[in-house]
C-alpha cells in the first residue's frame, strides 16, 4: 500500500540523471578492459570495486544526492522509519520499486514487524548486492524479496536455507521453513526440508520444534520408508506425545494412528502399549484391526501369513531402523588409506518366528576402486605398455553380501541401506542415504562426489567415515493371498 504525499525536486531529478550517465559511463569503461584484456597478455586489472561499494553504503547512510523517500510503517507503531534513497539504484534491483517511484518521490509501506525490523538490511543489499542474516531472519528476508520482487535475493535466502537445515538453534527452524515453503510453493525448498527431517528424525523428536509440526506434515513422514530412528516404537511415542498436545479431531487422530506399522512392533511392547497407552485407550477400537493383524504376524510363519494376507504393503516394510538387530554402524579411520573389512549380524526378519534367526553380513570398503573402463589395460604399442592410472581416478566402493544362505531365505528380501554421518554446527547428522536391494552388492553412486583424500572433507569427522548400514528384510508372497 503506498500514497503519494510529494513530488520529486528538480536537483533531485537532475542528480539520479547524472548518476545514470555515470552508471553507463562505467558499463562502458568494463566493457572497454575486457576488451584490452583479452588482445594484450601483459594487461592487468585494477580493482577498486569494494571502494565504490563502501561509497554507495554512504550514499545510503547519509542520504546525499536522495530524490525519493521510504517511509515504513507498522501497525504496532506509530512512528514510522524513513529512508532516503536513490530511485535509480532501487528501480535497477526491484521492478515493484521501478512502478512505485514512477510518479511520487515519497511513498508510505505498510509491513509486519518481523520484515520492518529487517527493511534496513534489505535496501542495504539493493544499493550493496550483498547482506548477511540469521537463521530467524531468513523467511522474513524472503518475504521482502519476493513482495518487491528482487529475484536475485529471494535465490539467494532460499539457496541460504537449503544449505543451512543442519544449523542448530533453540526453538528449531525446519519445520517452520517447510511450513513456509508450502506457503510459497516453493517446491524444492519443501523437498529438501523434508528429507532432512526423515533422515534426521530422532533428533527432531526430542525438540521442540516437534510440537510445531502439522497434521499435514506429520502424515508425510509417516507415509515414508526412509525415516531414520531407533525403532517402531520410538516412532509411536512421539506421536502419542504429539496427539497429547496437539488434541486433533478423532478422525485425524485416527489417520495418524493408522500410519504406524504395528508390525514392526514387538508383541510384548505391543501389550505394554495397549494397558498403558491412554491416547491407544481413546482410539482404540480405530486400530483394532491392526492390532490384531500385528499379533497374527508375530505369532505365524511368515511364508504361512502370507497365504492369507498381502504382505507386500507399508505396514509390514521396514524403515531405516537404528537398533542393533537392524544393522550396525561403521566407522572408518582414515578411509583414504587402504580397504577395510567388517562383519555383523542381523535378524532375519521382523517376526517373532524369525527373532532367533540370524544373518551374517560381510561388508568391504574400498577407498580408490577403480571401474572397469579405467584399469589398466596392456598395449603392443612403442609409446606404452601400460595406460597411466592415477590414484584419484578411483572411487570409493561398498559392497555388502550375506556370508552363508540358508533356506530360512525363502519369502525374503532385503533392502540395503547406508547412511553417511557428517559433523555439521557440531551435531552429527545424516547427509546420504543409499539404498540398493537383495539383487546388488552394492550403490553404483557410493560417495561419488566424496573427496576422502582431504582431511578437511566434509564426509569425513576427525579423519574417520561415520557409516550405519542397515538391513531391512522385506517378506513377499510365494502364494496367491486368498480373498
Amino acid at each position: 500500500m503506498t500514497r503519494l504525499t510529494g513530488t520529486r525536486p528538480v536537483a533531485a531529478r537532475r542528480w539520479g540523471y547524472a548518476a545514470t550517465a555515470f552508471l553507463l559511463l562505467l558499463l562502458t569503461v568494463q566493457a572497454a578492459h575486457k576488451a584490452d584484456l583479452s588482445s594484450d597478455a601483459t594487461a592487468a586489472t585494477i580493482n577498486h570495486s569494494p571502494t565504490l561499494l563502501q561509497r554507495l553504503q554512504e550514499l545510503l547512510q547519509n542520504g546525499n544526492g536522495s530524490d525519493s523517500v521510504l517511509r515504513v510503517r507498522t501497525a504496532a507503531s506509530d512512528e514510522a522509519k524513513v529512508f532516503h534513497t536513490h530511485q535509480l539504484l532501487l528501480s535497477l534491483q526491484s521492478e515493484v520499486f521501478e512502478s512505485l517511484l514512477r510518479n511520487q518521490s515519497v511513498i508510505t509501506l505498510h509491513e509486519p514487524p518481523e520484515t520492518a525490523a529487517l527493511f534496513e538490511k534489505f535496501i542495504r543489499y539493493l544499493y550493496c548486492g550483498g547482506v548477511s542474516i540469521l537463521l530467524h531472519q531468513a523467511i522474513p528476508m524472503h518475504q521482502l524479496a519476493s513482495k518487491y520482487r528482487v529475484w536475485g535475493l529471494q535465490r539467494g535466502v532460499a539457496d541460504y536455507m537449503k544449505t543451512h537445515l543442519a544449523s542448530e538453534s533453540s526453538q528449531g527452524h525446519v519445520v517452520g521453513w517447510y511450513h513456509y515453503a508450502v506457503r510459497i510453493g516453493d517446491t524444492a525448498l519443501q523437498e529438501s526440508c523434508l528429507q532432512f527431517l526423515a533422515w534426521n528424525l530422532s533428533a527432531i523428536l526430542g525438540s521442540a520444534e516437534w510440537g510445531s509440526v502439522s497434521v499435514e506434515l506429520l502424515l508425510l513422514l509417516l507415509e515414508r520408508s526412509d525415516l531414520v530412528l531407533h525403532s517402531e516404537l520410538e516412532l509411536y511415542t512421539a506421536v502419542e506425545g504429539w496427539l497429547s498436545r496437539r488434541q486433533p479431531e478423532g478422525p485425524v487422530a485416527e489417520r495418524v494412528l493408522r500410519a504406524i506399522r504395528y508390525p514392526m512392533i514387538a508383541p510384548s511392547q505391543l501389550f505394554r502399549l495397549q494397558v498403558q497407552s491412554p491416547v491407544l485407550a481413546r482410539h482404540y477400537s480405530a486400530v483394532q484391526d491392526l492390532l490384531f493383524q500385528a499379533f497374527q504376524f508375530h505369532a505365524a510363519s511368515p511364508l504361512h501369513f502370507a497365504k492369507y494376507f498381502d504382505v507386500n504393503c507399508s505396514m509390514f516394510l521396514p524403515r531405516n531402523y537404528l537398533a542393533p538387530s537392524w544393522g550396525s554402524q561403521w566407522v572408518i579411520n582414515n578411509p583414504a588409506r587402504d580397504d577395510r573389512s567388517t562383519s555383523f549380524q542381523t535378524q532375519l526378519g521382523p517376526s517373532s518366528h524369525d527373532a532367533g534367526k540370524r544373518v551374517t553380513w560381510n561388508v568391504l570398503f574400498s577407498p580408490r576402486w577403480l571401474p572397469v573402463s579405467l584399469r589398466p589395460v596392456y598395449s603392443d604399442s612403442v609409446s606404452g605398455a601400460i595406460q597411466p592410472v592415477r590414484i584419484e581416478d578411483g572411487r570409493p566402493r561398498l559392497v555388502i553380501t550375506p556370508a552363508t544362505s540358508s533356506p530360512d531365505f525363502a519369502g525374503v528380501s532385503f533392502q540395503k541401506t547406508v547412511l553417511v554421518g557428517v559433523r555439521q554446527q557440531g551435531r552429527v547428522l545424516v547427509k546420504h542415504a543409499y539404498s540398493f536391494h537383495q539383487s546388488s552388492d552394492e550403490v553404483t553412486d557410493f560417495l561419488v562426489h566424496a573427496d576422502l583424500q582431504k582431511r578437511a572433507s566434509e564426509y569425513l569427522i576427525d579423519n574417520s567415515l561415520h557409516l550405519h548400514i542397515i538391513i531391512k528384510p522385506v517378506y513377499h508372497s510365494l502364494i496367491k493371498v486368498k480373498k
